[in-house]
């Protein structure tokens, strides 16, 4: 017993492990919350978007010398008003008109990257690189994610109707248009938030498996955001500590550890064979 649990603390015992552990936890945290919003809105692919989208706005960052989330936030933000302006100026539908601009958007960035001279490795920015993180790049997502989860805790119950029914919140006089691009520019920031621990393929894991989980389990609302909380930090902090002791990448780690936790939940809903039940904010 005293083996596992010295495995389980050693990797805290160093600096760049304590910063790699925070920042895991607080991105894991604030994708938690959002994504069991994006999944009572059916926005799964919205968030794969924008997570491939912002690659460009992060080249020309580095092309610029600014901070990589100015340009990311950026490029996220433009992906969302694309695809919103496409879909509302043509015959194509959504899925279609998102999947077009995500993959025309990353592979832009992929031809920008290959005609960069730097020494950041590509691959830092696709799968992350939570273990080289700095005090400033940790202060960075620090600030990020708590104003994120700020804005969530005061807006939850009107995000919360939106996603469930905006017809229902544009009855009650709700503003459904401010809603819907401050649900974007959301998801935008806990993107750029998580950059740095899972990078840009593997942070749309982040932002589904919690929420999934949370809503396979309960039909309530306010447990919902408990369960994909608590099972998104879980899971960084075990990915992360996992990565160290086998010296493997952290990102998939963390996101193995969420697939993990995704088949039990499964198995958990099919023993109970609950009857159907619409999700409540009781």
């Amino acid at each position: 017993m005293s083996d596992w649990w010295n495995l389980l603390v050693e990797p805290f015992a160093y600096p760049f492990m304590q910063r790699a552990i925070l920042a895991a936890v607080v991105s894991g945290a604030v994708c938690a919350v959002l994504s069991c919003f994006l999944v009572l809105k059916g926005w799964s692919l919205m968030g794969d978007a924008i997570s491939h989208a912002v690659l460009p706005g992060i080249v020309v960052s580095f092309w610029a010398g600014i901070p990589l989330v100015i340009g990311a936030f950026a490029s996220g933000i433009f992906c969302a008003l694309a695809t919103g302006y496409l879909k509302e100026n043509s015959r194509v539908k959504e899925d279609t008109v998102m999947g077009i601009v995500f993959s025309g958007m990353f592979a832009l960035g992929l031809v920008m990257f290959s005609r960069m001279d730097t020494d950041q490795h590509l691959s830092h920015i696709l799968f992350g690189n939570v273990l080289g993180i700095t005090r400033s790049e940790l202060m960075q997502t620090l600030i990020i994610a708590t104003v994120t989860l700020l804005i969530v805790v005061l807006k939850r119950r009107d995000l919360m109707l939106y996603c469930f029914d905006p017809n229902h919140a544009k009855v009650i006089g709700l503003p459904v248009k401010r809603l819907h691009y401050g649900l974007l520019c959301l998801l935008a920031l806990t993107i750029v938030a998580s950059l740095q621990a899972v990078g840009v393929i593997l942070v749309i894991a982040m932002l589904i498996a919690p929420g999934i989980i949370g809503f396979m389990l309960t039909r309530r609302f306010d447990r919902m955001l408990l369960i994909a909380t608590t099972v998104s930090v879980a899971s960084c902090v075990l990915g992360t500590v996992i990565s160290f002791q086998i010296d493997g990448a952290t990102g998939p780690c963390i996101v193995l550890i969420q697939a993990m936790f995704f088949l039990i939940a499964l198995l958990i809903e099919k023993l109970k064979s609950p009857a159907a039940q619409p999700l409540s904010d009781a």
